[in-house]
């Protein structure tokens, strides 16, 4: 079978799916990998490593024509998904339950969809192929420095000859792998971190990073599947943002990361908490997407500064940003999985296996992803409990 990598076409995206170091394990397997002629450019992977790693540099029409396998980073636009042919298989971070139609499109077309972020991430021999994850830990590092860059004070304690500078207070709101991360990262940068997360088994994880681990009265533990948060009923989340409005006020930098599988993020800081936060302060919504973000106000891949002078970002896509490291660990993460799944050469479908039943949409020219099936079927839950 032939693995065609494309160039990523959302706007501003700089990372590539396949860099030339796992170019060699797929050949390894059987494959033969198909670059489309430019395809790692923004993440300074020159079309000659590929060509010297054992890859073939094609046009993009060649490669949708020639492909077995067509491996992206993000969905491709229309034209491209437009092109794919029967029995094709579109492997990247999908999201269909953000867009269930668009499974439906593929199954219609008798494309074989794989969506990596149906990956079930807590089963241990999975944990190799979690883009999710590693895009995560891209993402957090950098809305850290993001944060910094913004701020307009030093992170860290310092003691000059003009005096000492305190360092600043950073509030993480999240502590998945990607607020971890930033946690880590501000800390390293010299900040005095504090975090908070309605999973409070996360406490330990955020004291061993050296933050205080902030503990509301007014919600309950509100731990959900595959290791995220749960969706808050409406009272809790009210009560939440007004607990959590008193200490986003007593920060000068607060990073936002939480998110919900294929809904909206939950809102955790409001227009009233913007407006009492001190001038200066800076706000980075990891949240921030086409279904909305964490903070009020915030719009995605902009920055807005707020009559009362709080600076607030709308980060979703970091990790694109950093998009050699992102690139690399994609990488490892689409190889583990295509190597996880192919046989003689071949991909080979099954269903039965728990890795698959997660991230294989379509096939067959069916929806055959439970969770995606049951919201083309009218439960805007998925199937899963509300």
């Amino acid at each position: 079978m032939k693995v065609g990598v494309l160039q990523e076409t959302t706007p501003g995206d700089r990372r590539v799916a396949l860099v030339p170091e796992m170019v060699g394990r797929l050949r390894g397997a059987g494959l033969e990998v198909l670059v489309q002629s430019g395809a790692g450019d923004g993440a300074w992977f020159a079309d000659s490593a590929y060509a010297e790693a054992g890859a073939s540099i094609v046009s993009r029409d060649e490669l949708l024509a020639e492909a077995g396998a067509v491996v992206g980073i993000s969905r491709p636009e229309e034209r491209i998904t437009g092109a794919l042919r029967a029995g094709q298989a579109l492997v990247g971070l999908l999201n269909p339950l953000a867009d269930p139609a668009f499974a439906a499109a593929m199954a219609a077309r008798g494309v074989t969809a794989i969506s990596m972020d149906g990956l079930p991430r807590t089963l241990p021999r999975a944990q190799g192929m979690d883009a999710l994850t590693s895009q995560a830990n891209v993402a957090g590092y950098k809305a850290a420095l993001v944060g910094a860059a913004a701020f307009g004070r030093f992170f860290p304690l310092l003691i000059t000859a003009a005096g000492t500078a305190r360092p600043a207070k950073v509030l993480v709101l999240g502590t998945g792998v990607a607020g971890l991360q930033a946690i880590g990262t501000a800390r390293r940068l010299g900040a005095v971190v504090s975090a908070y997360d309605v999973r409070p088994q996360t406490k330990t994880e955020v004291e061993s990073l050296g933050a205080t681990f902030i503990e509301l009265t007014s919600v309950g533990p509100a731990a959900g599947d595959g290791g995220y948060a749960r969706a808050l009923a409406e009272d809790e989340r009210q009560a939440q943002q007004a607990e959590l409005a008193g200490h986003i006020a007593r920060h000068d930098v607060v990073i936002t990361t939480a998110q919900v599988p294929g809904r909206r993020p939950p809102l955790l800081v409001t227009d009233e908490a913007v407006k009492a936060m001190a001038a200066g302060s800076v706000i980075v919504d990891m949240g921030a997407g086409p279904l909305g973000g964490n903070v009020a106000g915030s719009v995605p891949d902009t920055e807005t500064v707020t009559e009362n002078g709080v600076t607030v970002i709308g980060a979703g896509s970091l990790a694109a940003t950093v998009p050699t490291a992102a690139s690399a660990a994609f990488a490892r993460n689409v190889s583990a999985l295509l190597l996880h799944m192919v046989a003689d050469g071949e991909l080979v479908i099954d269903l039965t296996d728990e890795i698959q039943a997660g991230v294989v949409i379509t096939h067959d020219g069916a929806v055959v992803q439970p969770a995606t099936a049951a919201l083309l079927a009218g439960d805007p839950n998925g199937g899963a409990a509300p």
